[in-house]
């Protein structure tokens, strides 16, 4: 039996499924694995291109593999699943990962290192934090609004209602529901904690590499930023242009266009909704200094005039995107644009 030089592998949680061909396209491998046993069956294989999709844990069995000597591509998923033939299974799934793999024009994902990931890591658990922190001040407000006490929009509102709690004295909220929104009123403490330690975190990653110190010089980029981006792309020649990348943050218009004639729309947000969060929130921050103390961004200037604050954000979000790519390939440092001679 001659040996796969391509080798489709759908992923599981303890289950692996392998559909393997070789050169001239027949199938030499189908064959199901244990968690266990992935390893060893790869290791007695030769030199092959592996494909996955890129779910949960792809990124380490795509380290794990490329040890072994393979070359391990990973997919979207969605790119995958128009090779899927009628029923879906292991096996099919297998079979379409095996196929799409070897298209020339199909996207890939790189694999991300362990420090990478690490640093996502970091920015996920930062980002539950803040809903928790969210969840917790928002059920404190609407018990205290039960007894007709109402805070502020802001922290220092909170922090009213939550003197009103710790005071004993104050008759307006009854003692069962003082001591039932003191254990609300520690964990928003502690959470509050928690998120300073994770923020502390964000900025030394942001400050530990040199791109990360180059991108916080573009206004709109802070260190959450910086961090988030280095991270999630760690090689940004993979996308050919800058606006490659904001396609694949989910920057760029929808387009639904025909017989010549194009019709754009919104932006499509596909891809990463946490990156293009942070961009969007960066570009108002831009647009918010800019209302209050001008500008020298002629562009920036007459996109207000004619586009609501929040439309323009998403148009700069775009374009700051399409800027830490090009520094990101250049390595070239922010500079600010100057306004032509009349």
């Amino acid at each position: 039996m001659e040996s796969a030089v391509t080798i489709g592998l759908d992923l599981g949680q303890s289950v692996f499924q392998v559909h393997g061909v070789d050169a001239g396209g027949a199938v030499v491998i189908q064959r199901r694995l244990t968690r266990g046993k992935l390893l060893q069956f790869f290791a007695k294989q030769p030199a092959c291109l592996v494909g996955m999709e890129a779910c949960a844990a792809a990124h380490h069995w795509g380290r794990e593999l490329r040890k072994l000597g393979h070359r391990v591509r990973l997919m979207p998923p969605r790119y995958v699943k128009p090779y899927v033939k009628r029923q879906k299974n292991d096996a099919a799934d297998a079979e379409a990962i095996c196929e799409a793999v070897t298209r020339p024009t199909m996207r890939f994902v790189e694999i991300k290192s362990c420090e990478q990931q690490g640093v996502l890591v970091l920015h996920r658990v930062r980002l539950m934090l803040i809903r928790q922190r969210t969840q917790l001040s928002n059920a404190i407000r609407g018990h205290m609004a039960e007894y007709g006490l109402v805070g502020p929009v802001g922290r220092n509102g909170l922090q009213r209602l939550i003197a009103i709690l710790g005071n004993a004295d104050d008759d307006r909220v009854p003692a069962m529901a003082r001591a039932s929104l003191a254990p609300l009123v520690c964990q928003l403490d502690l959470v509050n904690d928690q998120v300073l330690e994770n923020d502390r975190r964000v900025r030394a990653s942001a400050r530990s590499t040199e791109v990360g110190c180059r991108l916080m010089e573009v206004p709109g980029v802070g260190p959450v930023l910086a961090s988030a981006i280095v991270a999630a792309v760690p090689d940004p020649a993979a996308f050919k242009t800058g606006r490659d990348l904001a396609a694949w943050i989910g920057l760029v218009p929808r387009q639904n266009s025909s017989g010549g004639k194009e019709k754009l729309g919104g932006i499509t947000k596909q891809g990463d909704r946490y990156l293009r969060q942070l961009l969007v929130i960066g570009a108002l921050a831009v647009i918010r200094y800019a209302q209050r103390h001008g500008t020298k961004r002629p562009w920036l200037v007459k996109l207000l005039a004619r586009r609501s604050p929040k439309i323009a954000a998403v148009a700069l979000a775009n374009k700051m995107a399409r800027m830490i790519w090009a520094m990101m390939m250049t390595g070239e440092r922010y500079r600010e644009p100057t306004v032509a001679a009349a």
